[in-house]
């Protein structure tokens, strides 16, 4: 088992001052990091730079803050139904947080983990931004071993072995002019209502 497990707290601290880090969530591992260090996880996945990451947080209040008005009620609405879950809905936002997660337009995708260990260490934190954890082009990484094989020396989320998970990706929607667009399928299903 790796050697860089850390709790709750000195985790988060791990991220405050800069450093990456690996969790569970409730579809797949995450690699985060806070958003401002965000550049670090496409250098360390080798993922290309049109790719966004996600805003991954504790709970609804957290994320919505960051939400346009113009789509803040519809995201509401979805987010009341399937958070915390394994639902990423793509909004778009105000300030200049999408600079940090999405070097394409000023939306993001946000989410909400339906696992608690995952949610207790965002709490902490605050938003992270997140993307699974694999190297990018490979296979996502399925636990805390495989994690820790393709990002070795990266802080880990005590303790191990994390909570099993769905092994598959969320489910991705976005919002544009008062319409949802289904953009991925993933572990959820959504109603057609």
């Amino acid at each position: 088992m790796p050697t860089n497990q850390f709790g709750i707290d000195d985790l988060a601290s791990k991220l405050k001052n800069g450093s990456l880090a690996l969790f569970p969530t409730d579809t797949l591992p995450a690699l985060c990091s806070r958003p401002k260090y965000s550049k670090k996880i496409w250098i360390i996945k080798k993922r290309p730079l049109t790719k966004p990451l996600i805003l991954m947080g504790g709970c609804l209040e957290d994320l919505f803050e960051f939400v346009h008005p113009c789509a803040k009620e519809d995201g509401l609405k979805l987010a009341k139904i399937y958070w915390p879950g394994a639902l990423t809905i793509v909004m778009p936002t105000i300030g200049n947080l999408s600079e940090s997660l999405n070097c394409q337009t000023n939306s993001i995708g946000l989410r909400v983990p339906a696992l608690r260990l995952a949610r207790d260490l965002l709490m902490q934190t605050g938003p992270l931004a997140t993307t699974s954890a694999n190297i990018s082009g490979e296979p996502p990484a399925k636990n805390a071993l495989e994690a820790s094989i393709q990002f070795p020396g990266i802080p880990m989320l005590a303790p191990l072995p994390w909570p099993n998970s769905s092994g598959m990706a969320s489910t991705v929607v976005s919002w544009e002019e008062g319409k949802w667009n289904l953009l991925r399928h993933g572990s959820v299903i959504l109603n057609s209502n």
